[in-house]
C-alpha cells in the first residue's frame, strides 16, 4: 500500500490498480467509490425500517400519558406525521443541493461552519446512534426471548448476548454489501408496516374511546408543557425519517428517488402509526395502556389469547429491520465525518473490492456493543433527544440561510419557504416547552453536546500538533488500512451533479472557516 495512507484520487495506484479501477467503474473514473445501488424500494425500506423500529411499541404510552386524552393523543400522532413530512421535504432540497452523504451533519457543517457540524457529529457519535441501535437490538432480543419466559422477565445477560448477535449479524451483512443483502434489507424493512396493520384485523374491538364525547375526556388536567412532551415522545417514534440523507451518494438517481421515497414512506408510516394507536385504544382502556410496560404484548394478550405469542415475534421482526437500517445509515455518518476531517481518516476509507466503509461499520458496531454493557440507556435517550431535535431545527434554518446567501446555486428540488417556516414554528414550540417541563433532562443534553467544544479545538482546529503525535496517527492509519484492505474513495464532483462543489473541511457560508470553490 505504499508509505502512509492512500489519498483520494490516487487510490488506484500500485498493485491494487486493477481492482480499484473495476470497483470505481460506476463513477466514471479509475478510483474506488461508494456503489450507487440503493434504488427506490431500498430507499423506502431505509426510511420505513428506521422509523418503525421500536418507537411505536414504546411511545404510545408516553404520548397518551402526556396528552391526557385519547383524542388529543391521536391528534399528536397525526400532526407529528405531517411535521415529519415537512421536515423530510426540507431535507430533500438540502440533500440534492449539497449531494454529500452525512445528512444534517454535512448540511450544518457546510452552512454554519466546522464547529457546528462537529457538535452535531459529536453528539451523534457519542450517544445518539449507538444508544438508538442498542435499544432497538435489546427490544428485538426481549421480544424474541419473552415467549420462552412466560412467567418472568428474560435474564439480562441473555438479552444483551442476543442483541449483540443481532447487531453482529447485520454488520456482517453490511460488510458483504451484495445485492442479496440489499434485497433482504428491503424485505425486512418494507414488511414492517404490513406486520403492524395485520394486528388489528379480525378482532372483537370496542370503539367507546373513539367516540368524540369520550375521546377528549381528560383523565388528568391539560398542560401545555405536557402536551409538548407528548409531541416529543411522538417525534421519537418518527425518528429516522432523515436517515436516507446519510446515504445520498449511494442512491441511484437521487434527484428522483429521494423525494419519491419521502412521498411514499412518510404518509405510509403516519397511516400505520395512527391506525396502530386506534387499534390499541379499541382493545384496551387508557388506564390499561398506561399501566403496561409492553403495550404490544398487552394488546396481543387481550385479542389473540393462546396465539398471543405472535405479537412478540412480530415486534421482533420489526425491530430486526430497524437495527439493520440504523446500522447501515449511522456508519455512513461516521464515514462522512471522517472524510471531512472531523474523525480519524481511517473511517473515511472503503474496501477496494466491496466498496463498503468497513472501518466505519466496525466502529459503529463496537460503540453499540459498549452501549449494550450499560443498563440505563433510556435515560441517555432522554438526555440527547432534546439535542437531536435542536439540530433538526438548526438544519432546516440552514435551508433558509442558504436561500438568502446563495440564491443562484442550482437546486434540482426547490420547495416553498413556507414549509421550513412552519417546521421551525413547531420546532420552537416543542423545544421551548420541553425545556420548561424538563429543565434537568434538557440541560444535561446540552451539557453532553458542549463537551465537544474543547475536543473540536484540540483535535480539529489545532493544526500544529507535535510531530510524534502525527507520526503515531499515520502508523495506526496505515495498519488499519492493511487490516481492512481499504483506501480513500474517489469522489464524484458535486458540480457535475448540479450541487455545490466544496473543498475538504470548508464551509461555503461560514467566513471563519474559508470560502467555497465555485
Amino acid at each position: 500500500m505504499g508509505d502512509g495512507p492512500r489519498q483520494r484520487g490516487s487510490a488506484a495506484t500500485g498493485s491494487s490498480a486493477d481492482v480499484a479501477a473495476d470497483s470505481g467503474k460506476d463513477t466514471g473514473d479509475s478510483g474506488v467509490a461508494l456503489k450507487k445501488e440503493i434504488g427506490l424500494v431500498s430507499a423506502c425500506g431505509i426510511i420505513v425500517g428506521n422509523i418503525i423500529g421500536s418507537g411505536i411499541f414504546v411511545s404510545p404510552k408516553g404520548v397518551l400519558e402526556n396528552a391526557s386524552s385519547v383524542g388529543l393523543a391521536l391528534i399528536v400522532w397525526i400532526v407529528t406525521g405531517v411535521i415529519t413530512a415537512i421536515g423530510a421535504l426540507c431535507y430533500a432540497e438540502l440533500g440534492v443541493t449539497i449531494p454529500k452523504s452525512g445528512g444534517d451533519y454535512s448540511y450544518v457543517k457546510d452552512i454554519f461552519g466546522g464547529l457546528a457540524g462537529f457538535l452535531r457529529l459529536w453528539i451523534a457519535v457519542l450517544v445518539i446512534y449507538p444508544t438508538n441501535q442498542a435499544v432497538i437490538a435489546l427490544t428485538f432480543s426481549n421480544y424474541i426471548l419473552q415467549p420462552l419466559f412466560p412467567t418472568c422477565f428474560p435474564p439480562e445477560k441473555g438479552l444483551s448476548l442476543l442483541a449483540a448477535v443481532c447487531l453482529c449479524n447485520h454488520v456482517w451483512e453490511s460488510l458483504e454489501a451484495d445485492l442479496w443483502n440489499v434485497q433482504k434489507r428491503d424485505i425486512s424493512d418494507t414488511g414492517q408496516p404490513f406486520i403492524l396493520t395485520s394486528l388489528s384485523e379480525d378482532t372483537d374491538l370496542s370503539y367507546y374511546w373513539l367516540e368524540p364525547v369520550n375521546a377528549f375526556e381528560p383523565f388528568q388536567k391539560y398542560d401545555v408543557g405536557q402536551i409538548a412532551l407528548a409531541f416529543l415522545q411522538g417525534s421519537f417514534a418518527y425518528g429516522g425519517w432523515n436517515f436516507l440523507n446519510y446515504v445520498t451518494e449511494e442512491l441511484v438517481d437521487p434527484y428522483v428517488n429521494l423525494p419519491r421515497a419521502i412521498f411514499i414512506s412518510i404518509p405510509l408510516v403516519t397511516f400505520v402509526y395512527v391506525f396502530a394507536n386506534i387499534a390499541y385504544v379499541t382493545a384496551m382502556s387508557p388506564q390499561e395502556l398506561l399501566a403496561s410496560n409492553a403495550v404490544a404484548v398487552t394488546f396481543g394478550e387481550k385479542l389473540l389469547g393462546v396465539m398471543s405469542w405472535i405479537m412478540p415475534i412480530s415486534v421482533a421482526l420489526s425491530t430486526f429491520g430497524g437495527v439493520n437500517g440504523s446500522l447501515f445509515t449511522s456508519s455512513r455518518l461516521f464515514f462522512a465525518g471522517a472524510r471531512e476531517g472531523h474523525l480519524p481518516s481511517l473511517l473515511a476509507m472503503i474496501h477496494v473490492k466491496r466498496c463498503t466503509p468497513i472501518p466505519a461499520l466496525l466502529f459503529t458496531c463496537l460503540s453499540t456493543l459498549v452501549m449494550l454493557c450499560t443498563s440505563d440507556m433510556y435515560t441517555l435517550i432522554n438526555y440527547v433527544g432534546f439535542i437531536n431535535y435542536l439540530f433538526y431545527g438548526v438544519t432546516v434554518a440552514g435551508q433558509i440561510v442558504l436561500r438568502i446567501k446563495q440564491p443562484d446555486i442550482h437546486r434540482p428540488i426547490k420547495i416553498s419557504l413556507v414549509w421550513p417556516v412552519i417546521y421551525l414554528l413547531f420546532w420552537a414550540f416543542l423545544l421551548i416547552f420541553s425545556l420548561y417541563s424538563e429543565p434537568l433532562v434538557c440541560g444535561t443534553g446540552l451539557a453532553i453536546m458542549l463537551t465537544g467544544v474543547p475536543v473540536y479545538f484540540l483535535g480539529v482546529y489545532w493544526d500544529n500538533k507535535p510531530q510524534c503525535f502525527n507520526t503515531f496517527v499515520d502508523k495506526m492509519t496505515y495498519l488499519g488500512q492493511k487490516f481492512c484492505v481499504v483506501v480513500y474513495p474517489a469522489e464524484d464532483k458535486p458540480k457535475e451533479a448540479g450541487g455545490i462543489e466544496l473543498k475538504e473541511e470548508k464551509s461555503p457560508l461560514a467566513g471563519e472557516d474559508n470560502e467555497a470553490t465555485k
